[in-house]
């Protein structure tokens, strides 16, 4: 077989990649290990930046996110028992953030493929990537007792942080930063309506909680604890009970519960590898980039990553210059690592971190304080939560 643009990854950011090439006339192949209800059954973020959703319209996925997703000018910071509003649209002009869960951006991204025609194999088994350090890159994977192989001008790497294409880039071309927080995400999902109309944000002494939402009837919820917890350990009752202790006397009083339709733990890192171009294989996503789950970055780093990627190979196909690939490595590294600060410090304020004592929490109440009652403050939250603008940083390079 051959094709323009291979993406390994049928994940969010291998399939807007190849939607937003499929639009533009580029044609790609998309491999996935996994199958399709497989990527489908991932339970990930739910909130969107506008530059996010603006990728996403522009690859003609839309209609459904803007019917049914949530728009969201703020959300709330409890601290000290007390919640405190960040006016989002207020502080940045209008801006706010849309919540809309990955799972319905993947279906949508889903049907779009299907209809355009392009080819997507699932269920790949060992997938390779070969020649990328050269003029002529391909993939092999193994399907249906077969070896086969796809020849290609690029390819993209969109297979998540355990995937095959960073692992296949020589250790001397790669270099890899990171930070293991010593706490892990235990989420609940649940068909209850949401405690409150936006995302509450909670530092408490006894750990971080957030109050989060799929739709006008079905929540997400979240508490900090120890990685040594495992899902069994937490009944749905014991869930609540805990949220409730977390939560401010309004929303413990207001609270709905009900039972758990999904319930994991997630561990938090921070991780960048640099660069994010080898040839003629180019990284997005969580190939190349992990972000803590606070602040909800990971999606719309990688929409901005695919974008940004997208622009660099149309000009390439269109236009025979490869002034957007030669650059597409430090562009997006740019916006990256703001958001890595943004997500490393908001967990940093939110969370109890082990052995730190007292005088942390009065640190950070402190810190939480001092930003709600500075405008400055506030707009920084503000204007790094709703995203900053897609050129941001660029033009005076």
């Amino acid at each position: 077989m051959r094709t323009q643009v291979v993406i390994v990854g049928a994940g969010p950011s291998g399939l807007l990649l190849g939607q937003l090439l499929h639009k533009a006339g580029i044609d790609n192949v998309i491999v996935e290990r996994q199958s399709a209800d497989y990527v489908l059954g991932r339970i990930r973020a739910g909130v969107l930046e506008q530059v996010a959703v603006d990728v996403l319209d522009e690859a003609g996925v839309g209609q459904r996110m803007h019917a049914e997703g949530l728009p969201h000018e703020g959300f709330d910071l409890l601290f000290k028992g007390a919640r405190h509003r960040i006016d989002l649209a207020g502080l940045t002009g209008g801006r706010k953030a849309l919540v809309y869960g990955q799972t319905e951006v993947t279906r949508d991204l889903m049907a779009a493929r299907a209809a355009s025609g392009q080819t997507t194999v699932y269920e790949a088994a060992h997938v390779a990537i070969h020649g990328f350090d050269g003029a002529h890159p391909h993939v092999t994977y193994e399907k249906n007792g077969q070896t086969l192989r796809i020849d290609a001008d690029f390819i993209a790497g969109c297979d998540g942080f355990h995937g095959v294409c960073r692992a296949s880039v020589p250790g001397s071309a790669i270099t890899e930063y990171e930070k293991v927080y010593p706490f892990g995400w235990l989420g609940l999902l649940s068909d209850t309506p949401p405690v409150h109309e936006e995302l509450i944000y909670v530092n408490s002494p006894r750990g971080f909680a957030l109050c989060s939402m799929r739709s006008r009837t079905r929540s997400r919820y979240y508490l900090q604890v120890p990685l040594s917890d495992t899902v069994d350990s937490w009944s749905d009752q014991a869930f609540w009970d805990e949220l409730r202790r977390r939560l401010d006397p309004a929303a413990a009083e207001t609270l709905v519960t009900g039972p758990s339709i999904e319930k994991s733990i997630a561990p938090l890192r921070s991780f960048v590898s640099e660069p994010m171009r080898f040839g003629r294989l180019l990284l997005a996503g969580d190939a190349a980039h992990i972000v803590p789950p606070t602040g909800a970055k990971g999606l719309n780093l990688a929409a901005t990553d695919v974008k940004y990627l997208a622009d660099a190979l149309i000009e390439h196909f269109r236009e025979r210059s490869d002034t957007g690939i030669d650059g597409y490595s430090e562009r997006c590294l740019k916006r990256i690592w703001r958001a890595e600060r943004f997500s490393w410090w908001f967990t940093s304020l939110m969370h109890r971190f082990p052995g730190e004592g007292e005088i942390a929490q009065k640190f950070q109440e402190a810190e939480l304080d001092y930003l709600i009652h500075s405008e400055a403050g506030a707009r920084t939250i503000a204007e790094n939560y709703v995203g900053l603008p897609l050129d941001f940083g660029l033009r005076r390079a």
